[in-house]
C-alpha cells in the first residue's frame, strides 16, 4: 500500500469567520496555516483565496502573495491550486492563475447542485480547461461529485484531452446535491474508477460530517486523503476544531495507528506523477 498523501484544504471559497473563526484568510494566515499543517503530515495545499474583506477572489495578485509566502515559509509543501473559484464566478478568471505554474490545479469534472447554487462546469469549458493544463504544463487533479463524472474524465483521457500521468482524482462526497460520502458509495467511486483508468491514483475529500468516515475508509482502501476547513469546520459534532493542522493530525494519529505511513515530500511528488 502507498504512503498515505494528506491534503489541506484550508481555507475554501464558502466558509466563513463567522462560523469558523479560526479560518485562515491573508496571505501571512495562510502560509502559517500550511507550515503548521505541514509539521502535522500534509504535504498538499489545496489553496483558495479571498480579498482583504474575506470574500472569494480569484485575483491573480493575491494568488501570487499567498504563493510566495507560502513558498518562503514551508518551501516542501506541494501548492496545488482551484480552479473552482467560488460558485458563479466565470470561468476565464477561474483559469487565469494557472499561469502562476503551481505543483498542481483542480480540474472539475462536471456541474451540479451545490446548496442552494449550480456549480457549473460546461463540457467545453473542461476540455478547454484540460488544453490549457497542458499548454502550461500544471498537473491536474481531477474532481469528481458524482460517478458520471468518472465516465466523463476516462472520454477525457481517450480524446487525449487529459495526459498526465498517473492521474490523481479527488472524490468529494458530501456536497448538498452531491454523492454522499457512505461508505458504499466510495467503495463504488474506487471500484468505478479502478475500472475506467487503472492506472489512476484517488483520494477523497469528505464534506461535513462525511469527512472522519470518508478518511478513515481511505486509510484501509489505500487511496488518500483531505481534511481541511473548506470541507469541515467541526472537530468533533458541534465542536469547532481550533485549526487545520489538528485535524491533519487527527488522520496522521489514526494512520499511524493503522500502520500506513505518511509520505515524505519526495514520495508524495513519486506518487503524484510531479
Amino acid at each position: 500500500m502507498e504512503p498515505l498523501i494528506i491534503t489541506t484544504a484550508l481555507t475554501g471559497a464558502e466558509t466563513t469567520r463567522e462560523a469558523q473563526p479560526n479560518l485562515p484568510i491573508t496571505p501571512e494566515e495562510q502560509a502559517q496555516t500550511a507550515k503548521e499543517c505541514f509539521e502535522a503530515g500534509s504535504r498538499v495545499l489545496h489553496l483558495h483565496v479571498r480579498d482583504d474583506n474575506g470574500n472569494p477572489t480569484q485575483s491573480l495578485e493575491r494568488f501570487e502573495a499567498v504563493i510566495n509566502k507560502v513558498r518562503e515559509t514551508v518551501p516542501e509543501m506541494i501548492i496545488q491550486m482551484s480552479t473552482g473559484g467560488a460558485v458563479g464566478e466565470s470561468f476565464e478568471k477561474r483559469m487565469a492563475p494557472l499561469k502562476l505554474k503551481p505543483h498542481m490545479a483542480t480540474l472539475n469534472a462536471g456541474s451540479l447542485n451545490f446548496g442552494n447554487e449550480v456549480f457549473i462546469n460546461a463540457p467545453l469549458d473542461i476540455e478547454r480547461l484540460a488544453k490549457y493544463f497542458q499548454e502550461v504544463n500544471v498537473a491536474p487533479e481531477i474532481e469528481v461529485y458524482e460517478s458520471g463524472m468518472i465516465d466523463i474524465v476516462a472520454r477525457l483521457v481517450k480524446k487525449g484531452l487529459i495526459t498526465h500521468t498517473p492521474l490523481h482524482v479527488q472524490f468529494v462526497l458530501g456536497v448538498p446535491g452531491g454523492m454522499s460520502g457512505k461508505p458504499k458509495n466510495l467503495l463504488y467511486m474506487a471500484e468505478h474508477l479502478k475500472a475506467e483508468i487503472p492506472t489512476a491514483t484517488w483520494g477523497v475529500a469528505g464534506v461535513g460530517r462525511w469527512q472522519l468516515p470518508c478518511a478513515i475508509m481511505a486509510i484501509v482502501m489505500g487511496g488518500h486523503v483531505r481534511v481541511g476547513f473548506e470541507d469541515n469546520i467541526y472537530y468533533h459534532k458541534g465542536i469547532v476544531a481550533d485549526s487545520n493542522a489538528q485535524l491533519v493530525a487527527r488522520i496522521a494519529r489514526i494512520a499511524k495507528e493503522y500502520g500506513r505511513p505518511l509520505a515524505t515530500p519526495e514520495q508524495t511528488k513519486k506518487i503524484l506523477g510531479l
